[in-house]
């Protein structure tokens, strides 16, 4: 979900007036501020693919309409995106060991399967199980956890749990998902992301 330079120029993610939110632009500004410690200037520029940012902007419309902040819905985007720069810069600089390449594998196939049933869940009705789908994310919590236990620090790790114990609440899940709530367009064009990324073979 991570792809090479892109150059073009991007706006701040959040503005004072209008609700803007650019989940490209987050990282970006999270990518200068940690590869101004941990890597070389040629990865500057890397950004997360176009899908993955449409997903996420969905994402932050979704989650600031349940949280009802602004503030938090931003909060939970920049910490997704940072840490999905920072595994996407350890894979890309071959920071993991044997083991953890073996993690990274079973992560994928969890993430895999955790889509799938994002989309199968909405695409036919009446099949939505909260529960199903929030012990799935958590299992990629775990995963992720144990991927960079040894590489990223107990701040990165709180970040992890504030994001997947966000996405994972049966709460927010139930919203989302609601038939005649206000976040079924926003499902919708998640799905559709999600189905390019697994047509695409990217999940």
């Amino acid at each position: 979900m991570i792809q090479p330079p892109v150059t073009s120029h991007v706006s701040a993610s959040v503005s004072s007036g209008p609700d803007v939110f650019s989940s490209k632009s987050l990282a970006l500004q999270a990518q200068k501020k940690i590869l101004s410690k941990i890597a070389s200037k040629t990865m500057a520029n890397m950004l997360i693919d176009d899908t993955s940012s449409e997903i996420f902007d969905e994402l932050y419309k979704v989650t600031k309409e349940h949280t009802h902040s602004k503030k938090e819905a931003h909060k939970i985007m920049k910490d997704l995106i940072k840490v999905a720069i920072k595994i996407g810069i350890l894979y890309r600089h071959n920071q993991f060991s044997q083991e953890e390449v073996v993690i990274v594998e079973k992560l994928r196939k969890k993430l895999n399967q955790t889509a799938m049933t994002i989309v199968s869940f909405y695409e036919v009705e009446y099949t939505f199980d909260r529960n199903v789908l929030s012990k799935l994310l958590h299992e990629c919590k775990d995963l992720v956890h144990e991927l960079v236990q040894r590489h990223l620090t107990p701040r990165t790790h709180g970040r992890i749990n504030h994001v997947f114990n966000h996405f994972a609440d049966v709460e927010f899940l139930s919203t989302l998902y609601s038939l005649d709530g206000d976040c079924r367009p926003n499902l919708k064009r998640i799905c559709e992301g999600i189905n390019k990324l697994l047509d695409e073979k990217v999940l």
